[in-house]
């Protein structure tokens, strides 16, 4: 279960879009004097009278399911499944259709509602897309219905031309980010699997301001294809891998004081010469001193708790 949220201002093409098509079946409503299209629409239209500066009281939401959620989808069960959705999401004291359409292999609805309720006052539309994603998952849970298998089994054959590069993108940017800890290491992989990058900048700036990938002539900027492809994002996941690399790195190093009786004091020799100065006979490597570093902190821990 899936929804998708639009606002807009026209009444009349929303239903009309929603109600004419052969399959169309309203199976739900609420104050709506229903009839035609154009009688529903003026039915909305007066309502939206209570509260004329309202710019866009169209509200829209698709409603899809699984085809593995199709037997139990009765209009009884689609109409309850969208009226427990429009109540967790605040959607509430206002008109509002539900229209099922059965012409597809996803099993879906559309809810036409006024976002002027019956007292005048706007319906928020505030953070409406994160409540969209919690309520939905809400209903996913309480009613066990099939969640969707996630972007990387999307079949992209069936997809239209623009869509089916989106996913081609979606599926490249993942795998680069298996491996890459750099942002040329990144690009150089994306570049392999026929996908180019390119920063957008602030003004005339070098500061950084988002990021689009080109495909086949297509771009997209990253957060168009998935929110955690913002340049920020991804940012943070190449640092985070970059830190990954550098650790493995040290733990697979033999420490510096294993290479003696476990002292760096080991290595020092006097130097004739200068009063008595001590001075390593080979200079520890960063690396070393880190692991040095850490030894004497685990043995001071140590002595500690006995």
């Amino acid at each position: 279960m899936i929804g998708k949220i639009r606002k807009g201002r026209s009444f009349g093409g929303c239903i009309r879009y929603v109600t004419q098509k052969d399959d169309a079946e309203i199976i739900a409503s609420e104050g709506v004097l229903l009839g035609t299209a154009e009688e529903m629409a003026r039915s909305f239209r007066w309502q939206c009278l209570l509260n004329p500066d309202v710019a866009k009281p169209v509200g829209h939401i698709a409603l899809s399911f699984k085809p593995e959620d199709a037997p139990r989808l009765t209009d009884a069960f689609m109409a309850r499944l969208a009226g427990e959705y429009l109540e967790l999401m605040g959607i509430r004291n206002t008109q509002f259709i539900v229209v099922r359409h059965h012409g597809t292999d996803n099993p879906h609805c559309h809810i036409v509602f006024n976002r002027v309720d019956f007292d005048g006052k706007v319906i928020s539309d505030s953070n409406d897309f994160r409540r969209n994603e919690k309520v939905t998952k809400m209903l996913k849970d309480k009613y066990s219905l099939t969640y969707s298998e996630g972007k990387q089994s999307v079949k992209t054959e069936k997809l239209h031309a623009s869509e089916k590069v989106k996913y081609e993108i979606y599926r490249a940017v993942k795998e680069a980010l298996r491996s890459a800890d750099t942002w040329k290491e990144f690009q150089n992989k994306l570049l392999k699997m026929g996908v180019e990058m390119e920063f957008k900048y602030k003004g005339n700036t070098n500061e950084v301001q988002g990021i689009r990938f080109i495909k086949n002539g297509l771009s997209f900027k990253g957060s168009g294809i998935d929110r955690s492809f913002s340049w920020s994002r991804l940012d943070a996941a190449l640092d985070h891998n970059h830190v990954t690399s550098l650790e493995n790195d040290v733990s697979q190093k033999q420490p510096y004081h294993e290479q003696s009786h476990g002292s760096v004091i080991d290595n020092l020799v006097e130097v004739t010469g200068t009063g008595g100065v001590f001075m390593p006979s080979v200079a520890p490597t960063e690396d070393e001193k880190e692991a040095e570093r850490l030894r004497r902190k685990k043995k001071r821990r140590k002595g500690r708790s006995l």
